[in-house]
């Protein structure tokens, strides 16, 4: 989260007016969904501590990796790397969906006890 904090803001302050606008815009996107799902990460090792660890754990990791391909690529693409990298993004954002579906099995399979 920190990260992301300091990257939005190095966006804000120092990047934006040097890059397009499409290429600004990507950039904040890929600060903002980093964002979002280290807050989400942070949940899932709240939830941890009660539910169900192997299942967490999986869920933990696949959201770390589908962060990291999919902010990556797009942080890439923002300064110019070529569109290319897609199908890398959406493997991303097919890593978080499993993560997410890991924590939500995991939650179910807790309130079933």
């Amino acid at each position: 989260m920190a990260l992301a904090t300091l990257l939005a803001a190095l966006g804000t302050h120092a990047l934006r007016g040097r890059m397009s606008a499409a290429q600004f815009d990507i950039f904040m996107t890929a600060t903002r969904y980093q964002f979002l799902y280290s807050l989400g990460l942070l949940g899932v090792g709240l939830a941890a501590r009660e539910v169900a660890p192997a299942l967490l754990r999986w869920a933990a990791v696949l959201l770390l990796v589908g962060i990291a391909l999919f902010c990556t690529t797009l942080y890439a693409v923002a300064f110019g790397a070529p569109r290319s990298l897609g199908p890398v993004t959406a493997l991303g954002g097919l890593l978080l969906i499993a993560g997410w579906l890991f924590f939500a099995v995991a939650m179910w399979r807790a309130r079933a006890r």
